[in-house]
């Protein structure tokens, strides 16, 4: 069941931001105007985990803005934040799915619930950035029809630790 956010379940927001195991990165490449990528597999793997987000009261209060959740048997085990983009595109700024639901079809639902939102909103596609070591959330766009529109090997460089390349993912309606 998927249920936008209200003040009455906005406490079930940043349930489902749980860590992910980085076991090596997507390297893309831009040849003949066409995005491709490859996997380099690190030979030590990690755990990573993203803070969690401060609830954003506009998300409940303003159109073209919206949190959903995905729930089990009253258990928030999902949620995708979105909002309307100056580019005629539904920013996807954060989708997170409980590490035990992952490979179920949660982030699928909320992909979709995303893309029913958006259209209903005049929006003509979904659009979302991650990182190159997010190798399983790559896959995963990659197969819900996104692609790569875009690679930024500066968004993340003021951060010592984070040897991460923004890559930037399309779904056009």
């Amino acid at each position: 069941m998927i249920i936008k956010m209200t003040q009455i379940n906005m406490k079930d927001f940043n349930k489902s931001n749980e860590g992910f195991f980085v076991s090596g990165r997507i390297i893309p490449t831009f040849e003949n105007n066409i995005w491709k990528y490859t996997e380099e597999i690190f030979s030590e793997p990690y755990f990573k985990k993203y803070e969690d987000d401060e609830i954003d009261f506009s998300y409940i209060e303003e159109e073209g803005k919206a949190v959903f959740f995905y729930y089990v048997e009253n258990n928030c085990i999902g949620q995708i934040k979105i909002r309307s983009n100056w580019n005629g595109y539904a920013l996807i700024e954060d989708i997170a799915v409980a590490k035990d639901y992952r490979k179920n079809g949660v982030g699928t639902a909320l992909l979709n619930k995303a893309m029913e939102w958006a259209k209903a909103n005049n929006l003509g596609g979904l659009m979302l950035e991650t990182q190159d070591i997010n190798v399983s959330a790559c896959y995963f766009y990659a197969k819900n029809n996104f692609v790569i529109g875009a690679v930024d090997t500066m968004l993340y460089s003021n951060f010592l630790t984070a040897n991460e390349v923004a890559i930037f993912w399309y779904n056009k309606f």
